[in-house]
């Protein structure tokens, strides 16, 4: 709260943050303008009959995109797929060469793997919204409980709809490269941690309050916002811990200057690899609910899916999921975190990790800790993942809980690295001190 303060006091760092609003408030607004040719009455009726989504792969879009795609606005894909193009961009590194090489070219690779993320970006929006249309027009992405979502359903229509939606997450990208320019924070990042509590607090009130003050239990609203707030203040505690590695720097002649000599460490964070897991785990999962969808629901194999991968509280749904988040922990961290350059580069650099060779040494003491890490990382992510599974079962809340593993860790990771960036930003206006004391800075002098 301090540094909100004192950012706001602040000329340009006040305008950044009125900008940052500026541009939520856009993407607010456009979660609600309805895509042409989509019959708005039924859509509402028809989000109207569906209990709340869980986190399979329909529950994660309707959730990064602030509930548009359910609405069928025309942001209706959100962020999801930039995300997606994000990720495949970095998994691609380990099998492209022509990827790793601009990954270490520095700032000029880098740009280059942001075009290409770009137009990535847009073919994934061209395929998710057509296939969100066909869902939407056949009645399954309403789970079949209303029909005629799209009544003129020509194909000239459903055209001009995807372009539309096409569209959509273009701007929202261009909003999200401004807020990172012009603003405080990651701006893609802003903007899921925005959509995702424009939904968390009603649903989190409907638990006590119920539909229309009826059907609510203002005890178990009491125990969800307990274990919440114990989760938040877990994952925050997680997320800023590290495990310090010590570096020291030999001493080296350049020209007529000595260089180096020095002591540091190299942070390693317990979760490397973020919220990536859960959300893969869960889109995998939810393939084959989708797939179903499409069949004949007397069928043997579409009864066993709708039977045991349709709830997140069956047996073989919290199995999968469970060994699917430890997979892609160490999966992730090995694309993220690679051993070999960063045992390289601290030997170019004369660094060496005290009672270890450089080189080869280096390499596998650091493969040693990051497995370490990771199993703890993971016991920490199937924690997290779980406990929203446990309260359901538990407390028989029907999937109307308002927080998942995802979600928990999105709002936590987001909000810590926006006041992080917050603060070191706030830091280079306040001079009072450090050249004249009790005298304070004016900005412009």
């Amino acid at each position: 709260m301090r540094t909100l303060i004192q950012a706001f006091k602040t000329k340009e760092l006040r305008n950044k943050i009125l900008f940052v609003l500026g541009m939520i408030i856009i993407y607010r607004i456009g979660s609600f303008i309805p895509t042409p040719g989509v019959d708005v009455k039924v859509v509402q009726q028809c989000v109207g009959k569906m209990n709340t989504v869980s986190e399979n792969f329909i529950g994660l879009v309707n959730l990064f995109s602030g509930g548009a795609m359910l609405q069928l606005s025309i942001f209706a894909l959100g962020v999801m797929p930039y995300i997606t193009a994000s990720i495949v961009i970095q998994l691609l590194r380990v099998v492209i060469p022509r990827f790793e090489m601009l990954h270490k070219e520095g700032q000029s690779g880098e740009a280059k793997l942001t075009q290409y993320t770009r137009y990535l970006t847009i073919g994934l929006a061209v395929l998710q919204s057509t296939t969100i249309l066909v869902t939407a027009r056949s009645g399954a992405l309403f789970n079949y409980q209303c029909s005629q979502v799209i009544p003129n359903d020509s194909v000239w229509n459903l055209v001009v709809m995807v372009l539309i939606m096409t569209g959509g997450t273009g701007f929202i990208m261009w909003m999200a490269e401004l807020i990172t320019d012009k603003g405080i924070g990651q701006g893609m990042s802003i903007l899921i941690f925005m959509s995702i509590c424009s939904g968390f607090l009603p649903q989190l009130w409907e638990i006590g309050w119920g539909t229309n003050g009826k059907d609510g239990n203002w005890t178990k609203f009491g125990i969800v916002v307990g274990v919440l707030l114990v989760i938040m203040i877990f994952v925050v505690y997680v997320e800023l811990a590290q495990r310090r590695i010590p570096v020291q720097y030999t001493r080296r002649m350049i020209g007529r200057k000595m260089y180096g000599g020095s002591s540091t460490y190299l942070p390693l964070k317990i979760n490397m690899s973020g919220v990536i897991p859960p959300i893969f785990a869960s889109s995998i999962l939810s393939i084959p609910t989708l797939i179903a969808q499409f069949g004949n629901s007397e069928q043997s194999w579409v009864k066993w899916i709708n039977t045991n991968l349709a709830s997140t509280t069956t047996v073989w749904y919290i199995v999968l999921y469970a060994i699917q988040i430890v997979f892609f922990t160490f999966f992730y961290t090995s694309i993220t975190f690679d051993p070999d350059e960063v045992a390289d580069n601290m030997k170019d650099y004369g660094g060496f990790i005290p009672g270890i060779r450089a080189g080869s040494a280096t390499s596998r003491y650091l493969g040693y800790v990051m497995n370490r890490l990771d199993t703890v990382g993971a016991i920490y992510l199937l924690f997290v993942a779980l406990i929203p599974t446990v309260l359901i079962m538990s407390m028989q809340l029907n999937n109307r809980l308002p927080f998942g593993g995802t979600t928990i860790l999105i709002i936590a990771g987001v909000g810590l690295d926006t006041l992080r960036q917050a603060k070191a930003q706030t830091e280079q206006f306040q001079y009072t001190g450090f050249l004249f004391e009790n005298t304070e800075h004016v900005e412009g002098k």
